[in-house]
């Protein structure tokens, strides 16, 4: 993994660590990124698996608990 350095509003990663429950700058990047990665991402899963047609017997199929 590569060392990164950026410039951040001091008060943010303490904030960011306060609500997230994570102990160190590292571990509450990684989180807000990954975080930022999912939400953008699924608007376009939602449409992929709206423009989806399912079989009849797709529809009706048991889900795991």
């Amino acid at each position: 993994m590569a060392i990164k350095s950026i410039d951040v509003d001091q008060d943010q990663p303490k904030q960011a660590k306060q609500l997230t429950g994570t102990s160190s700058n590292r571990e509450t990047v990684d989180l807000a990124l990954r975080t930022l990665i999912a939400v953008r991402r699924q608007p376009s899963t939602i449409e992929r698996i709206i423009s989806r047609r399912f079989e009849p017997g797709q529809i009706d199929a048991p889900t795991m608990p």
